[in-house]
């Protein structure tokens, strides 16, 4: 296991689309562990691989912190087959977009399928936190960030102070190790 570097808005490679994981191999379960260890250190409670810059459809989670219920979860392949009508709002924060939180409006209830790290194929009905986290994580693989649920004006001042901040500190947001820097060089 080893803690990788989170990347950071406005890393273009947050946008990219994550691609199938063909198969699970040591590969994949060393990108896990990491995830893990990178997700637990930071804290979060999710993580996509892409936030690590690995562009596979990855996620894991682990709700146990914040509800009385739940362990740590890996969702590979993860896709939402259904979404209530229903809707819930929850104040939603991300690891790549360090200290900003807004209140994001989603579907209540969502079922998924996945395949877990054992490669068994998967499907799972989540409300509340797991619901948002799974749809935020989802998202991530799809190269969609939880400011694009906001107003664009909150949205534009958001990406204009990271890109300052970016544009300060010597990153442009591209490649190994730019725009992954630590939470401390985001704030002021």
């Amino acid at each position: 296991m080893a803690l990788r570097d989170i990347i950071i808005l406005p890393d273009k490679r947050l946008r990219k689309v994550s691609k199938p994981v063909a198969r699970i191999d040591e590969d994949i379960r060393a990108l896990v562990a990491d995830m893990f260890e990178t997700m637990y250190d930071a804290p979060g409670i999710g993580l996509a691989a892409i936030q690590l810059g690995v562009p596979q459809r990855v996620v894991t989670m682990d709700l146990s912190k914040k509800e009385d219920h739940g362990e740590p979860a890996v969702f590979i392949n993860p896709e939402i087959v259904w979404s209530s009508e229903e809707r819930s709002v929850y104040e939603e924060g991300c690891l790549s977009i360090p200290d900003i939180h807004e209140d994001v409006e989603r579907p209540a209830r969502v079922k998924i399928r996945y395949l877990d790290l054992d490669g068994t194929l998967k499907e799972a009905e989540a409300d509340g936190l797991f619901a948002t986290c799974i749809q935020h994580e989802v998202d991530h693989l799809n190269g969609v960030l939880f400011i694009d649920h906001i107003s664009k004006l909150k949205r534009d001042r958001i990406v204009k102070k990271f890109t300052k901040v970016a544009k300060r500190t010597g990153l442009r947001g591209e490649g190994r190790g730019e725009g992954a820097y630590s939470q401390a060089q985001t704030r002021g």
